[in-house]
C-alpha cells in the first residue's frame, strides 16, 4: 500500500510542478509521476544532507512539489535549443 500511495503523491506532486513551471514538459502518467517521485526523493536526501530533515524522515508533499519544479526546470534547461 505504500508503494501505490508514494506514486500517488508523486503523481500529483508532478501535475503541480507542471502547473507551476512554464513551458511544455514531458507528458504522460509515468513520466509526471516519475517526475513527482523523483522530486521527492531529491528533496528527501537534499534535506537529509543539509540538515534539514532527520534520517528516515520524508521531505513531504510541498518538498515533492518544489523538488519536482527543479528537476522540471532541468529538463527545460537541457532540452532547450
Amino acid at each position: 500500500m505504500h508503494l501505490i500511495w508514494t506514486i500517488l503523491i508523486g503523481f500529483v506532486a508532478g501535475l503541480v510542478a507542471k502547473l507551476i513551471t512554464p513551458g511544455a514538459g514531458p507528458g504522460g502518467f509515468f513520466l509526471t509521476a516519475a517526475l513527482g517521485i523523483g522530486g521527492s526523493l531529491a528533496a528527501t536526501y537534499l534535506g537529509q544532507f543539509l540538515g534539514w530533515y532527520q534520517q528516515g524522515q520524508s521531505a513531504g508533499f510541498i518538498g515533492a512539489v518544489v523538488g519536482a519544479a527543479v528537476l522540471l526546470l532541468g529538463y527545460h534547461f537541457a532540452t532547450k535549443k
